[in-house]
């Protein structure tokens, strides 16, 4: 099952984001968010602060499964702006499906200006990029999904 605050940071990523609608599949569980199309009506002259994006989920949950003890995230350890690749132009560090090596950069996170480099920390492979490139992340958020070799 997946957590309450992983939802709500999908729900946050859609919201800000051009996306209409994001599925999202974690082994069993499924979850598709869209944007509603029709905004909220509000009576001329009514003076209302604007409302935020409205998101429709749908859940469909299968019989779950115990959870493998060897899938990890890489997490930010700082707020900042993710990078997939070193430079604008070059291949990403990493891609679905790599296998990284203990203390491989895997991303880069810009923090007032510093480029800092993130690192594995173990031996993995890359089983989902979690974010998009030029993405603000926050402190805590998980950039990679992982299994650990």
């Amino acid at each position: 099952m997946i957590e309450l605050e992983k939802i709500e940071g999908l729900v946050k990523i859609l919201e800000a984001s051009s996306l209409t609608e994001m599925t999202v599949r974690d082994g069993e569980f499924k979850i598709t968010m869209s944007k509603l199309d029709n905004p909220p009506v509000v009576a001329a002259g009514a003076a209302v602060a604007p409302a935020p994006a409205a998101v429709s989920v749908s859940a469909e949950v299968k019989e779950e499964k115990p959870a493998e003890d060897d899938i990890e995230y890489i997490i930010s350890p700082i707020v900042g702006t993710f990078y997939s690749a070193p430079a604008p132009d070059a291949a990403p560090f990493v891609r679905i499906g790599d296998h990284v090596k203990n203390g491989q950069t895997v991303c880069i996170l810009e923090a007032m200006k510093l480029m800092n480099e993130i690192q594995t920390e173990f031996d993995c492979e890359i089983e989902a990029v979690l974010v998009s490139n030029e993405q603000k992340v926050e402190y805590g958020q998980p950039l990679f999904k992982v299994k650990k070799l």
